[in-house]
């Protein structure tokens, strides 16, 4: 798959981070680094200690890298998630279905990088 048709799988905008970046080598080579980035397993992790603060940085790193990169879905779903969890103490279920969109779009998101060729 190359380099467009995965952002286009994956619900970005191809356009946008070609504008910024160039060329799908140097874009190819940041989208790497999301798929070695820690922020949505820290998230995840965050979350299930109820640990708010750590949670929301994370959500806030995946949303700046999400959004540098022009992975228009997936920063749809980390901005929900940021925006839930800004000035939040305590957990709440409602948090349960922000965290599933962030998960599925991240999971698209990993598996359009990985199969670019």
């Amino acid at each position: 798959m190359t380099v467009q048709e995965s952002y286009e799988k994956m619900g970005g905008d191809y356009n946008d981070a070609m504008s910024r970046l160039r060329a799908d080598d140097r874009i190819k080579r940041f989208l790497i680094r999301v798929a070695e980035d820690a922020s949505f397993k820290n998230l995840c992790d965050n979350l299930a200690a109820h640990n708010m603060e750590e949670a929301f940085r994370a959500a806030h790193t995946l949303k700046g890298v999400s959004s540098n990169l022009s992975l228009t879905r997936l920063c749809k779903s980390a901005t929900a998630i940021t925006e839930a969890l800004r000035g939040r103490t305590e957990y709440g279920s409602d948090l349960e279905p922000l965290l599933e969109k962030v998960k599925e779009d991240h999971a698209l998101t990993i598996e359009c990088i990985k199969s670019i060729e």
